[in-house]
């Protein structure tokens, strides 16, 4: 590890420790040079698959993108963020977790919305409106019962 100071890159490792979530270690170090010390972070690098879009097109998945699909629902709905980043959370561990190298918009769309009933009847339904392209009162209608029934 190179020494952000002096830049040199002899350095040696004084303690090592877990983070309190347990999935980053934190390393207190020492440069052998200048003899200033610093911390170092380890997380486990995973890659996401890539999104293939309706249209065929590809990309990179986006946590921003993601939390956009929640914030435009949830637009002054009474829901914590922190509830929000666990629905976000969630969602993208169930993605590593299929261990796809692509996964479509649509299922991804379709995990938005199992988690937006969860949180918040109204966002949902908002959501679904747009995701479901709703065309007339009649397909509210039919998503408010489904809510309903649900609830």
């Amino acid at each position: 590890m190179k020494c952000p100071f002096c830049g040199s890159p002899d350095t040696q490792v004084i303690d090592t420790r877990m983070t309190e979530e347990g999935d980053t270690i934190r390393r207190r170090r020492r440069c052998v040079s200048c003899e200033k010390r610093f911390n170092t972070f380890e997380t486990a690098e995973v890659r996401l698959p890539q999104v293939v879009k309706q249209n065929g097109n590809r990309s990179e998945f986006d946590r921003e993108r993601l939390r956009m699909s929640f914030m435009r629902p949830l637009h002054k709905r009474p829901v914590p963020t922190a509830l929000v980043d666990e629905a976000i959370g969630k969602i993208t561990q169930r993605i590593l977790s299929l261990g796809l190298r692509e996964i479509p918009s649509r299922q991804i769309g379709e995990m938005v919305m199992t988690e937006l009933k969860k949180l918040d009847q109204v966002a949902y339904i908002r959501f679904a409106s747009v995701y479901r392209s709703f065309e007339d009162v009649d397909d509210f209608r039919d998503v408010i019962k489904e809510v309903q029934k649900d609830a």
